[in-house]
């Protein structure tokens, strides 16, 4: 068994909310800096600059988990994870069918920039990201469980973009595997506190990174698992077999 420092909640300048510097070069040299040995780059309702981040992450030693931040028709943001890239591009399939045609305005919203493993500029995602799909929270998390996958509930405490705030409550029968809780609040202090309305599951901390000073600073968790799969990772959220997650760690960047 093996501590792993992840941040599962990452995104690249594809999504256009984040930064030019958030390039999938510059996430994994960081992440290589600061000590971290996962992590999963998470854009709005894309996965375009997954596979440069994978090619990036095995030259600097750092595992990349394909992801994806998905919207869901309640305008609720759910953090969607794969063992593969094959997974990944039928779960995108999912999505690009059930995103509504709107065109992007860069000037208004941001570039959307796909790039390879070396930063160079590949395309412009042309399709306006920031929106919900057609797909409601429920059939996201059956989709993604059906192609072998796990789901998290972005940061829960927050009053937009949270699959508790849309829905008041989360029953145990929705079938999430993990919440998130954002760096707003000390992650056992936050479950602890709102133990009724989180369904009993387990919470995991990501910096939600649209920056690298966010990345650097904002809160991981440490996975005590065998392997840096999502089996593993399904295990450590159910306390199985030694395996446990840790959550709201901060690196020493952190002023």
């Amino acid at each position: 068994m093996r501590a792993w420092v992840a941040d599962l909640h990452v995104h690249s300048l594809l999504s256009p909310c984040a930064d030019l510097e958030m390039t999938p070069h510059q996430i994994v040299l960081a992440a290589a800096e600061a000590g971290i040995d996962i992590v999963a780059i998470t854009d709005h309702n894309a996965s375009g600059n997954v596979a440069a981040a994978i090619k990036a992450g095995k030259q600097a030693g750092v595992v990349v988990l394909p992801g994806m931040e998905v919207e869901t028709a309640e305008e609720a943001h759910l953090v969607v994870l794969f063992d593969s890239l094959a997974a990944l591009a039928a779960w995108q399939e999912i999505v690009d069918a059930a995103l509504p045609p709107r065109k992007n305005d860069p000037s208004r919203f941001g570039a959307q920039m796909v790039v390879d493993e070396a930063d160079e500029f590949v395309a412009y995602e042309e399709r306006m990201l920031l929106q919900p799909t057609h797909l409601t929270a429920r059939q996201v998390i059956a989709e993604v469980n059906r192609l072998g996958g796990l789901c998290i509930a972005s940061h829960v405490d927050r009053p937009a973009y949270s699959l508790l705030g849309k829905w008041g409550l989360l029953l145990p029968d929705c079938d999430l595997h993990a919440i998130e809780i954002s760096r707003r609040f000390d992650c056992l202090t936050y479950m602890e506190a709102n133990a009724a309305l989180l369904g009993g599951f387990p919470g995991v901390t990501n910096s939600d990174a649209h920056r690298l000073i966010d990345f650097f600073t904002g809160p991981k968790t440490v996975w005590h698992i065998e392997r840096p799969t999502i089996e593993e990772m399904r295990l450590a959220l159910q306390g199985r077999g030694g395996r446990k997650v840790v959550s709201g760690v901060y690196l020493e960047w952190r002023k």
